[in-house]
């Protein structure tokens, strides 16, 4: 499996934890091509990270910014991405199990706190119970035009 990880410049120390420590278990990581810079724009991590993802379906993504609503906002504009905000271990857990997510999104947080998240969020099985899949069908679904709002 493969991980992309991106981040604007407010995330770029935590980014580079976290790379290390996924390699340390032994895993393919890809950070994002787009250079950081003081004034770079988490929207273009945001797009990045989500077309590697997208491209590679067996993928996963993580994004960091100031606190991972910004970075989130802006993947989730990219058809076929499920990008959740997690702040905890549990909402990484629901993000991938019950929602589908494909990407995850945070920042500010304190590196164990991160390690936790991620791991949580690679380990955990993608949804399985007809009512999540149901969910998650629905919002495929309106994403492409195929049903209306009820």
């Amino acid at each position: 499996m493969k991980i992309y990880i991106g981040s604007d410049h407010r995330g770029i120390e935590l980014k580079e934890e976290i790379i290390k420590y996924l390699k340390e278990e032994g895993l393919n990581v890809i950070p994002s091509s787009v250079p950081n810079s003081e004034t770079d724009d988490y929207p273009d991590f945001a797009f990045d990270v989500a077309k590697n993802v997208l491209k590679n379906p067996d993928s996963l993504g993580i994004v960091i910014c100031g606190n991972g609503i910004g970075i989130s906002i802006a993947a989730n504009k990219v058809k076929g991405i499920r990008c959740a905000r997690v702040i905890n271990s549990d909402d990484a857990f629901k993000a991938k199990n019950h929602n589908g997510a494909n990407m995850i999104a945070f920042g500010g947080l304190d590196i164990e706190v991160a390690k936790e998240i991620v791991d949580i969020f690679i380990t955990t099985q993608s949804a399985r119970e007809q009512r999540h899949l149901k969910r998650i069908e629905k919002i495929t679904q309106y994403e492409n035009g195929d049903i209306e709002c009820i």
